[in-house]
């Protein structure tokens, strides 16, 4: 992997500040975009801007297609086994209320996830807490900051989801999903994955995991913002009713019912962002042509030099996970004394790197 060639496909990162190439590290928050997607949101935009799947000329013609081939790329990404079972929203926090509140959960329903869930992953389920009576709780980790999978075993007895993040944004640790999904399953309980930390890291095979549902945004995979993706499998779609209705979304429609179209559809209310999904598909593409393989490994060795690095400042300190080859492409860090946001400002500041 050329990572100097690599380098080059992003444009942002060509052109110098105060004399110095910037250094972008904020990718936990949003990774940058090469200009294949730059470009191939552009063509939208240039050459067929129009309405997908409603308008019947050559440009909205055009657009169907594009927009349907990403969802077969997204599909190809993760292993999906059809392009049905992929569902454009507009990032992952959409995905995860989408099932949170297709579910038809019922008082006294378990929901359990892991005590290091970011906001999207926590507060549905403490909002359902309160409309609807679910009980919410949080398997732990151990002292080392490593997943409890015994603890997690007694504690998913009863449940009826597994709603947990994949990779922690917090230090980028790994859970152990194949056997967290395998050990729900056996108890009778679905599983999500939050997948957001994990989607540009690492390969997903959403069929040989066996997960239910899955959701990642764009912006964390080199595509538009605004951007993200359920996965979910086929009959458990089928089962779900939508939270947005409208245009889009219904076979017929009369003054006194109506008929709802099959999934993804259904799922896809009103008019989409085109531009944003055609794009997203030519991030998925990149990211299999660079391989998800070689990223990881790459990331593993950044991952290396970074920990060594900072074991060796007096006052630094990393925060959860201490060993490397359990970290995603996060570390997390800081120095006796010195608040995090100053840390930001003097390295930005200096020497341009965010």
């Amino acid at each position: 992997m050329n990572i100097k060639k690599l380098r080059k496909d992003f444009p942002i990162l060509q052109k110098k500040i105060s004399g110095k190439f910037p250094i972008y590290f904020d990718n936990a928050c949003q990774t940058l975009r090469p200009k294949n997607v730059i470009d191939k949101i552009l063509e939208y935009y240039t050459q067929y801007p129009a309405c997908g799947g409603r308008s019947i000329h050559k440009w909205g013609d055009r657009t169907t297609k594009e927009f349907e081939h990403s969802r077969e790329i997204i599909a190809k990404l993760i292993g999906a086994e059809d392009s049905k079972e992929i569902i454009f929203t507009k990032n992952t926090t959409e995905g995860l209320n989408l099932v949170a509140h297709s579910l038809n959960f019922k008082k006294g329903d378990i929901v359990l996830g892991s005590d290091r869930e970011h906001n999207s992953n926590l507060i549905p389920w403490q909002i359902l807490t309160k409309t609807k009576g679910i009980k919410h709780k949080a398997a732990p980790s151990k002292p080392d900051s490593t997943f409890d999978l015994e603890k997690f075993k007694f504690m998913v007895k009863g449940a009826r989801l597994v709603s947990i993040i994949y990779t922690s944004n917090i230090d980028g640790y790994t859970l152990p999903v194949k056997e967290i999904i395998k050990t729900a399953h056996d108890h009778g309980a679905l599983v999500m994955l939050d997948a957001a930390q994990t989607i540009p890291h690492k390969e997903i095979d959403a069929k040989k995991l066996d997960v239910d549902f899955l959701a990642f945004s764009g912006h964390k995979m080199l595509g538009p913002s605004g951007t993200g993706i359920l996965y979910g499998k086929y009959h458990l779609l089928e089962e779900l009713n939508p939270i947005f209705t409208g245009g889009g979304v219904a076979k017929n429609t009369t003054y006194t019912g109506h008929e709802l179209l099959e999934p993804p559809e259904k799922f896809e209310a009103g008019l989409q962002n085109y531009a944003g999904m055609i794009g997203l598909g030519e991030a998925a593409k990149y990211l299999m042509k660079v391989g998800l393989n070689n990223i990881e490994k790459h990331e593993l060795e950044l991952n290396k030099i970074a920990t060594e690095g900072l074991l060796e400042i007096d006052g630094s300190r990393i925060i959860g996970i201490q060993d490397y080859r359990l970290r995603s492409g996060v570390i997390s860090f800081g120095l006796d004394g010195i608040h995090s946001h100053d840390i930001c400002m003097i390295l930005d500041d200096t020497e341009n790197i965010m």
